[in-house]
């Protein structure tokens, strides 16, 4: 993943009120076992 790719993702769960970091936390936790088909659940505005 690139430097701007993560910086939009960061900008994205600030704009939605999601603490990035908290956010990145539980995707990183999650997405192992999260279905290719659910991944865009993971997304900081959902």
């Amino acid at each position: 993943m690139g430097d701007g790719t993560l910086a939009t993702l960061i900008m994205s769960a600030k704009l939605n009120d999601v603490d990035p970091q908290a956010w990145l936390a539980d995707v990183l936790a999650h997405i192992a076992d999260t279905p290719i088909t659910r991944l865009e659940q993971l997304l900081p505005w959902n």
